[in-house]
C-alpha cells in the first residue's frame, strides 16, 4: 500500500505539534501525564509567582511550581501546586513562604518543621508570609519617618517659641550683649598684650632667678660629701637615741620630780624644822629679835669696850648706860647690806 505524500505531511505535522506541546509543558514543569510527588499551598497573594518557578528547602531546589489556580470563584485564595523532583521527608508542620526578588523571579521556600510525622503526596502545606526586601526597607523606614515627623514638629514648635521670644526689644538686648562681648574681647586682647610686655620686662629677673637656682644646685653638688657626712651623723645620733634607755631616764626623772614634790610639800608644811623655819612667824620674830640683840651687844661692845675688857691696873670698869637697841648707823649698815 502506497502512502501518499499528503498523509506523510499530515502525520509529521501532528507529531511536530505533539512534540511542541510536550516540550512547552516540559519547559513549564508539566508533563503530559500527571505523576510524581505533589503538595499544595494556599495564598492570598502569590507575588508574581508563576509555574516552573523553583521550590527550595534550605537553599536546595527540591522541585518547582507545577500549577497556580484560583481556589474559589472569588479569588480570595490562590492554590499553588508544588511538584517535588522526588519523594522527600518533609515534616508535617513545615511552612511554605513566597520570596520575591526585585532583580529576578520569585521563588517558593519551604521551612522545615520539627514534627516526626511527614507529609504525603497531595497533602497541603502550611503557609506563612515572608517579607521581601522592600518590606524590610519599609519596616525600617516606617519608625524613622514617624520619628522624623515628631522631630519636625518639635523643631517647628521651637522656631515658633524662638520667634515669640525674639521680639524687637529682645533683639536689641542681644545686639547690646554682642557689642559688650566685642568690647570685652578687645579688652582681653589689650590685657594679653600688656601681660606679654610685663613678661618680657621680667625676663631678666626670671633669668637671674634661674641662674641663682643653678648656682645653689652647684653648691649643693660641691658640698655633697659634707651633706652625706651630716646625714650620716644624724643617722648615728638617731641610732644612739633609739638605743638609749629613754624610758628609764624618763622614769627616773618622774621619780625625782615626785621626790622633789614631796620635799616641797614638807617644806610648805610646819612638820619639819625647815618648814617651821619658813612658815612659823614666831620663829622668824624670835630670830629677828636675836639678831637685833646681837647687834645691840656688838654696838655696846664697840662703844664701851672697857665695860667688858679691862686691861688697866688702876682703872675701873665702865658701868651703867647700857644700850637697849642697836645704834642707828649699825641698823642702816645692816639694812644696806
Amino acid at each position: 500500500m502506497k502512502i501518499s505524500n499528503e498523509t506523510k505531511i499530515g502525520a509529521l505535522t501532528a507529531v511536530a505539534i505533539a512534540l511542541l506541546i510536550l516540550g512547552f509543558n516540559f519547559l513549564k514543569g508539566k508533563s503530559l501525564f500527571r505523576s510524581g510527588f505533589f503538595l499544595y499551598a494556599k495564598y492570598d497573594n502569590t507575588k508574581g509567582l508563576l509555574p516552573s518557578h523553583p521550590v527550595f528547602v534550605n537553599g536546595y531546589q527540591v522541585g518547582s511550581v507545577y500549577e497556580i489556580e484560583a481556589a474559589d470563584k472569588n479569588v480570595k485564595e490562590i492554590l499553588v501546586t508544588i511538584k517535588l523532583s522526588r519523594s522527600y521527608n518533609i515534616p508535617a508542620n513545615s511552612e511554605a513562604s513566597i520570596k520575591d526578588n526585585p532583580l529576578g523571579t520569585p521563588s517558593l521556600d519551604i521551612k522545615l518543621g520539627t514534627s516526626t510525622s511527614y507529609l504525603h503526596s497531595d497533602d497541603t502545606l502550611r503557609t506563612s508570609k515572608a517579607g521581601g526586601l522592600l518590606d524590610a526597607v519599609s519596616a525600617k523606614l516606617g519608625p524613622v519617618a514617624d520619628q522624623l515627623a515628631v522631630t519636625l514638629g518639635s523643631l517647628d514648635s521651637l522656631l515658633r517659641n524662638a520667634n515669640s521670644v525674639l521680639d524687637p526689644h529682645t533683639k536689641g538686648n542681644l545686639q547690646s550683649v554682642i557689642a559688650n562681648l566685642n568690647n570685652a574681647t578687645a579688652s582681653l586682647v589689650k590685657s594679653s598684650a600688656s601681660l606679654q610686655t610685663m613678661l618680657n620686662t621680667q625676663t631678666g629677673a626670671l633669668a637671674n632667678t634661674l641662674d641663682n637656682m643653678s648656682s645653689f644646685s652647684e653648691t649643693l653638688a660641691s658640698n655633697k660629701e659634707k651633706l652625706n657626712n651630716t646625714v650620716s651623723n644624724i643617722e648615728k645620733t638617731t641610732e644612739n637615741l633609739s638605743k638609749a634607755d629613754i624610758d628609764g631616764v624618763v622614769n627616773n626623772l618622774k621619780a625625782s620630780v615626785e621626790k622633789l614634790n614631796n620635799t616641797m610639800e614638807k617644806v610648805n608644811s610646819t612638820d619639819g624644822s625647815l618648814g617651821s623655819l619658813i612658815n612659823d612667824k614666831a620663829l622668824y620674830t624670835n630670830l629677828n629679835n636675836t639678831v637685833r640683840s646681837l647687834n645691840t651687844l656688838m654696838d655696846d661692845l664697840r662703844v664701851h669696850p672697857k665695860r667688858y675688857v679691862n686691861i688697866s691696873v688702876f682703872g675701873k670698869k665702865d658701868k651703867g648706860n647700857y644700850l637697849t637697841q642697836p645704834l642707828s648707823d649699825t641698823v642702816t649698815t645692816s639694812s644696806t647690806k
